[in-house]
């Protein structure tokens, strides 16, 4: 693909100065590219798609138990949100076409963690139970354990393409935040002003998606028109979101992308999001401010302004904080 389409294709194994430099190029100009050699097997791949499929199987009553809520991840049916927070969708309302089941880290009840005051800290899951779904909570926690693990081998790359020292994002993500989704799109009569998920930018860092047989997804960097990113087997599709853009100081890209299921057969999709401590301060990079480009955010932490995006999808643009009522500058 070229011109305003050209994809970016990375190689982990690349030495460290070029792959920095290519990574550089790819989140200043397009926000997405395909990571190539990154050492996730390919059979639990395919493990974690069976595991979606196999999840949204399950009777709606089963599903509907385990309704993910206040402090707790889980199931959200479809049409359970509503991207308020596009800056593109115009008066687009309408719900998404889409259903998920969300999981986090999966704390022991006496983490002391798990019993902090900070609610991303707190986050439980909520499991079907093991004779409905035999191992899909084994395979799901093999499968964020090794995403946690390539999110932290890449960490020092993006400090790289950041001109800053290796170790730079280490202590932010001491405690990382993670997020696995493991999405339905079913097959649904739908008009031309609603979508599987509406178009969007991520909130967090960064975004790992498996490469997918079944299309959907397109993506529009500045400038640029909707196409779909090209095929790439055993790839991940890999794009930075807002969280990443703020600390850049709007130099790394949060690229506009969304999903509609046009394909005639169910599409499956499984997300992992990789972001901060929910206690780290999201605060410009010293590499991304200068005379001329002063600070373009307040400083927010990571909690909060996760917080804030979820509340905006699910329901208004005011959440609670710490006790405190916090409303968040969308400055996007």
């Amino acid at each position: 693909m070229t011109g305003r389409c050209e994809f970016p294709i990375l190689d982990l194994e690349d030495p460290p100065g070029r792959f920095a430099a290519s990574l550089r190029d790819a989140l200043e100009q397009v926000g997405f590219y395909a990571l190539v050699n990154h050492g996730v097997d390919g059979r639990l791949v395919r493990a974690v798609y069976d595991a979606a499929e196999r999840f949204h199987a399950l009777p709606e009553a089963t599903r509907r138990s385990l309704a993910v809520a206040a402090g707790h991840g889980g199931y959200l049916r479809l049409g359970g949100s509503t991207s308020y927070t596009s800056r593109i969708a115009g008066e687009v309302r309408k719900p998404n076409l889409v259903a998920g089941f969300f999981v986090h880290r999966d704390r022991p009840e006496d983490d002391p963690l798990a019993r902090s005051g900070a609610p991303l800290l707190r986050m439980r899951n909520r499991w079907p139970p093991e004779t409905a779904l035999p191992g899909l909570r084994a395979t799901l926690l093999e499968y964020t354990s090794a995403l946690e693990a390539l999110g932290r081998r890449l960490l020092p790359r993006y400090a790289a393409a950041l001109e800053l020292p290796a170790d730079h994002f280490d202590a932010s993500f001491a405690e990382a935040h993670y997020t696995l989704k493991l999405a339905h799109y079913p097959v649904l009569p739908h008009d031309e002003h609603q979508w599987g998920l509406a178009p969007h930018t991520d909130a967090g860092f960064l975004t790992l998606l498996p490469d997918n047989d079944t299309p959907g997804l397109e993506i529009r960097p500045p400038g640029g028109e909707w196409h779909a990113p090209p095929r790439c087997p055993g790839a991940f599709i890999v794009n930075s979101g807002e969280t990443l853009k703020r600390w850049t100081n709007d130099r790394f890209l949060a690229t506009e992308h969304r999903v509609r299921n046009d394909s005639g057969r169910d599409r499956y999709s499984v997300p992992f999001f990789y972001d901060p401590d929910p206690r780290a301060t999201i605060a410009c990079l010293p590499t991304c401010t200068g005379p001329d480009r002063p600070p373009r955010h307040d400083p927010i932490t990571f909690g909060d302004y996760w917080q804030w995006y979820v509340g905006a999808n699910f329901g208004g643009d005011r959440v609670r904080t710490g006790g405190a009522s916090t409303r968040v500058r969308d400055t996007r």
